[in-house]
């Protein structure tokens, strides 16, 4: 693809200038891989907003830090609502005073929306970084979407698809975590890391990052755990848990169900495990996307409190809940939840491909990593210089 060039106004000469807006972890990363992109091609440019230390180490100057927005449950974001609706509130005034070149709002879309409506009404173009999972649930948002944003950036193709069907601008990007991740993975490489045998053979459990989940796939995932361990002696278990919280949590669990069930506990480094793994047994989530692309077979299972799973049968209308499934259009990798969530089903569907042969999913998970791998960084940055270029070339024609 031939690189997008910004041509600076010929009346006033000026760096290319880009609001930005980051509200989570996520969000930092991908803000710095789009910065590193734009100043490798414009090294004068100014980037400001709210920003993560990523991006902040990249040159973004941050009007508000990133944690200001970092929020999450209900009672939480009800406690910061005055303090978020003044940031809204400071960050329209400023970028409406200073119009920059194109307005970048990444993912938090519940905040970044507004804003880019609003931009956008008065004149700026605005990219929205990051499709919100409008195709699943709450489809009627795409609207709003429509009328605030230039383009969305989406990681998956069948996302593309779903705004093309409203007539919705949207570009496929690809997946930064496709590009992160070596197409063959080094699975010795990572069982040297953590410090697995390199001939043991080992079942991955990854329940989840969140309380409620350790709290609720725990229990039938260690149950399944003690008939996999008579099934195949030589079978161990690793768990990789997100923090110390979620490590006490766990093996409090264990005790309670398996307190003789030997399992290596790994603080972090999910990805490691994962492809130090034969097998993974885990939630649904981005995890199963690195699962994929660590072209490891796996078991999604997943339960919700009972109220969670009735709103999710109600409002989100997707035929899978798994990404590998979803990209495919196909069961790919089998789906147990709620009710299918049992120690049997679990048991039985990580025997079968304990027992088989598994070099054809191996194979087309290689495949749907291909498809998604399009250096998405660069292609992001593209985006903006495209949209950067239209809004010089409306000035010009305008006059303004």
């Amino acid at each position: 693809m031939s690189a997008v060039l910004f041509v600076p106004n010929a009346l006033n000469h000026r760096p290319l200038r880009i609001g930005i807006v980051a509200g989570e972890v996520s969000g930092d990363t991908l803000g710095a891989g789009l910065i590193r992109e734009l100043r490798a091609r414009h090294p004068d440019a100014i980037f400001e907003g709210i920003a993560g230390p990523q991006m902040v180490a990249e040159g973004c100057t941050a009007l508000f830090e990133m944690e200001e927005l970092a929020v999450m449950g209900l009672v939480e974001v009800l406690g910061r609502l005055p303090r978020i609706l003044t940031i809204r509130k400071q960050i329209l005034s400023h970028f409406m005073a200073n119009p920059p070149d194109v307005f970048v709002g990444i993912d938090a879309p519940d905040f970044n929306i507004g804003v880019e409506l609003k931009l956008r009404e008065s004149g700026i173009a605005t990219l929205h970084y990051v499709s919100p999972s409008v195709w699943a649930w709450r489809q009627n948002r795409i609207h709003k979407i429509k009328r605030a944003t230039d383009m969305v950036l989406a990681f998956l193709p069948f996302e593309k698809a779903f705004y093309d069907r409203f007539d919705a601008p949207c570009r496929f990007i690809g997946h930064t975590l496709a590009d992160q991740m070596p197409l063959l993975p080094d699975t010795q490489g990572a069982r040297e890391r953590l410090g697995l045998k390199a001939d043991g053979r080992y079942l991955a459990l990854l329940p989840g990052s969140r309380f409620a989940e350790v709290n609720l796939l725990s229990p039938v995932y260690l149950e399944a755990c003690k008939q996999l361990k008579i099934r195949y002696p030589n079978l161990e278990f690793v768990v990789p848990l997100v923090s110390a919280k979620r490590r006490a949590e766990f093996l409090a669990i264990k005790e309670q169900i398996a307190p003789e069930l030997d399992i290596i506990l790994i603080e972090g480094q999910g990805r490691d495990v994962m492809t130090a793994a034969d097998i993974i047994l885990l939630a649904s989530g981005t995890a199963t996307l690195e699962a994929m692309l660590a072209k490891k077979p796996m078991v999604v299972g997943y339960k919700f409190k009972p109220f969670s799973y009735w709103l999710a049968n109600k409002f989100v209308h997707t035929a899978y809940a798994s990404l590998p499934n979803l990209l495919a259009g196909s069961m790919l990798v089998p789906e147990l939840i709620q009710a299918d969530c049992t120690v049997d089903n679990l048991v039985r569907e990580v025997s079968q491909l304990l027992d088989q042969d598994n070099q054809a999913l191996v194979a087309k998970f290689s495949e749907l990593h291909q498809l998604i791998r399009c250096n998405a960084d660069e292609q992001a940055a593209l985006a903006v210089l495209e949209l950067a270029n239209k809004r010089l070339v409306n000035q010009a024609s305008t006059g303004k």
